[in-house]
């Protein structure tokens, strides 16, 4: 694991912030011709711009080249069930061309999930392997 771990930490400006869209407002799906393509949303659109500005003023140099280790931390404003796969893609995605060149450069990942009423988050803690 790399000797550096940086963190980068995505909050919703919003009182919804512990509300993160499920994965089916953030993508949609439509059929063009026999096969299914998807597409994001304009939801989706926003919410990743808005992803990529926190990461942009949080992320210090140039973006990893490596194969990478990633911990997804999911901070929950609420205890409700929540899938951790309808939170991690979208987050991943925006960070592409920022942190990292493209995120099928994560060859390791880990999503632990808590609860943290007051600042509901998404923290991504990123080394090279």
């Amino acid at each position: 694991m790399g000797a550096n771990p940086t963190r980068v930490t995505c909050e919703r400006s919003s009182s919804r912030a512990s509300q993160n869209p499920p994965s089916i407002y953030i993508y949609g799906l439509a059929c063009r011709g026999r096969f299914p393509q998807r597409y994001m949303t304009p939801a989706g659109k926003r919410l990743k711009w808005e992803y990529q500005l926190e990461a942009h003023a949080q992320w210090r140099g140039k973006p990893l080249t490596g194969d990478i280790n990633l911990s997804v931390t999911l901070y929950f404003g609420t205890k409700r069930k929540a899938d951790w796969d309808n939170f991690h893609k979208l987050s991943c995605d925006a960070l592409s061309g920022i942190a990292y060149e493209d995120d099928s450069q994560i060859k390791r990942a880990t999503v632990p999930m808590a609860y943290d009423k007051s600042r509901p988050r998404i923290e991504l803690t990123l080394s090279e392997l």
